[in-house]
Formats: structure tokens, sequence, C-alpha cells
């Protein structure tokens, strides 16, 4: 083992893990990763609860509740995952306190079938924190074009936002720009924007699988050579867009009132091509306030072998942009990518999200009390 989790939160990387089950928690595993492991935080989504809450493995007790109550399958999930988010969020209390509600946080994410609707995103982001009632929650709303509002609307209301699903760098900014519009619109209302904490998770791996097919595709030399290197120039990019927005006057009449900048956090850093290092998104992507959160097995890896060197990112933009100018050449459009990404990813989510409703139905009525 390594002091490759040590060093990479030493650099400024909160390091949080991409996952979350009830046996995760009830075994004593969130505790000894935030304990052993540097682990500061977790992220959630559909596919990771419908995962979770289809193994079975202990849901039983209050699906059998739940189903004698005769709750909705919605209501179900709904009551299920809020659980889960409560406690892994009471676990992680300690760290939230200790960095002053930077960290500690656990995500939770709004129905992904409303990605395209503003109002009922808005109306889910305030039920979800209700619901949960924790302070160290971060509702998580996809960065489609309905969610840059309802990101501005939740952020005006004193909630904390983690925006998903960013693959392009024009979103991104938009992202960043609909943060700052909701702590002007909680700062005129005369809420305390020092509470008020955002990330912004910037997806990785999926945009080197997808155009590295693209590349293979077209076969040549010239774009076999730019292989494994576009998700890395995107995400170096994003946070040079991140130092320029929040260097700005803008920022800066917040930042005196109170506000914390917006962090960038990497998602879907799990390498999915075998040819490279399976810890290339955690080693190559070390910069000052950002969190990095990682599947197991990407944690485990950056812990046995991960080699941190300090900042991977800041300075490397003219490289990245030449890397990202050069897939035009060889005929990779990168405005198509980015696109087809972002309507994957929420397809991808409603799909994980219906499967979970199904699987959930199918416990309720195995676990529904006979009548009588």
């Amino acid at each position: 083992m390594t002091d490759a989790l040590k060093r990479l939160s030493d650099e400024g990387v909160a390091i949080w893990l991409d996952d979350l089950s009830r046996k995760r928690i009830t075994s004593g595993n969130l505790a000894e990763l935030i304990d052993q492991s540097h682990v500061v935080g977790v992220t959630t989504n559909p596919s990771i609860f419908q995962k979770a809450i289809s193994s079975g493995e202990g849901y039983e007790q209050q699906v059998s509740d739940l189903a004698a109550r005769k709750v909705t399958v919605e209501e179900a999930i709904r009551m299920i995952t809020t659980a889960d988010v409560r406690d892994a969020a009471d676990i992680l209390r300690p760290v939230f306190d200790a960095t002053d509600g930077q960290d500690g946080r656990v995500s939770i994410e709004v129905d992904p079938r409303l990605a395209h609707n503003t109002k009922a995103t808005v109306a889910e982001a305030k039920q979800l924190a209700w619901l949960v009632d924790r302070p160290n929650t971060l509702i998580k709303i996809p960065a489609t074009k309905a969610g840059l509002p309802a990101i501005t609307e939740v952020i005006g209301k004193g909630i904390s936002v983690n925006v998903t699903l960013i693959f392009s760098l024009e979103r991104y900014r938009e992202v960043m720009d609909a943060y700052i519009a909701g702590l002007e619109k909680a700062k005129s209302l005369g809420l305390e924007l020092g509470k008020i904490h955002s990330v912004a998770s910037f997806f990785v791996s999926r945009v080197d699988t997808e155009i590295d097919k693209r590349l293979d595709g077209i076969g040549t030399d010239e774009a076999k050579a730019l292989k494994g290197k576009s998700a890395l120039a995107n995400a170096r990019l994003a946070y040079q867009a991140y130092e320029e927005v929040f260097s700005s006057d803008r920022w800066a009449a917040l930042e005196k009132a109170g506000a914390n900048k917006q962090r960038p956090l990497w998602a879907s850093t799990g390498v999915k091509d075998p040819e490279l290092k399976d810890t290339l998104y955690v080693e190559q992507l070390v910069a000052p306030n950002t969190v990095n959160t990682m599947p197991e097995a990407t944690l485990e890896a950056t812990a046995d072998h991960g080699e941190i060197t300090g900042d991977t990112v800041s300075g490397g933009y003219q490289e990245a942009q030449a890397d990202i100018d050069a897939l035009a050449k060889v005929g990779v459009s990168y405005d198509e990518v980015v696109q087809l990404l972002e309507d994957e990813g929420v397809d991808k989510f409603e799909s994980a999200w219906n499967d979970l409703l199904k699987s959930t139905e199918a416990e309720l009525k195995r676990l529904a009390p006979s009548e009588g």
C-alpha cells in the first residue's frame, strides 16, 4: 500500500466514494473508508441505488413495512434511498463539521425522468432536502438545458447542489453562471451564503470511451495517436474555465459576502479501456480545490499503486487545447460527442430508475402481507 490517497488529499483533492448501499453503512465499511482511506464524501446515482436495492441485502424489513402500508413504488424508493443517504450523512457528519461544511457530503439525485422539466426538478429538489433533513446533503441536478434555471432557483433557496452529467466546456460555463446567479438570488433574500455549497460533476472516462471508438473507426496513425487524451484535455480545460470564472469581479463581490466557490468534481473516473492505467483519471487530474469521486475499485487501485506527483492540471491548458483541436482535424466533432454523451447520460439514469421501479415493485408484491 502507498500513501497515495493521503498525498492526493494533501494536494487539495477531496476523495469521495462513488457508491452507497445499506450493507456498506451497517457493516461499518463506510466508517472504515473514512477512517483509513481518506474518504470525505459519498455520491449516489440511480444506477448505484438500482444495484444496491436489487441485491436485497439489508432492505427486506423496510420493504416489508412499506408493503404493509401499501405505499406506491415511487414513495417506497424515496423512503429507501433517503434513509440510506440520511444514515451516510450522519456517519460523515464529523467530517462535515471539521471542514466547515465543505466535505462530509452525501449526494442524492432528483428523479431522472424530470431532467427536462425545470419546475418539477425544483419541486423534487426541495422535497429531497426536506426528506433527508441533513445539512450535509447535496441534491443532484443534471446539467440539461432545463436543469440550468433549476440550479439557480434551488441554490437561491439556500439548498446545496451537486450539478451532474456535465460533459462540455460550454455547458460547464453555463453551470457556473447558474450557480453564481443562484447565490446572487440567495444574497438578495438575505440568506447566509457561507452555508450554501456546490460541486460541478464533470464526467471524464465516458469522453475517452466515445471519442476513442471514433478514432479507432477512422483508423489513421494520426487519429490513433490521439487515443486516451481527450478526457484529460477536456477536464483540464474545464479547470481553466473554473479558475477564470472564480477570479472574476462578479465572483469577488459574492466571495466578499462569504460565498463558497463551486468546486469541480471529476466524475466517472473508473478507467474503461484496459490499455490505459487504471489510476489515470486520478493521477492526471490533481488540482487544488477539486473533488474526485471514485468507484471502490479505483480507490483501491490508487491506494495500492497510485503515483501522486503534485498538480497535474494547472499550466497544461495549451497542450489540452491542442489535443481537443486535433480531433476536428481527423474528423471527430467535439460538439456532437458531448451532446450525445449528455443525452445518453440522462437516458442511462432514467433506464436505471425504471429498472429500480420494476425491481422494487416486485419486492413490494413479494413481501406484501396476505389479506385477512
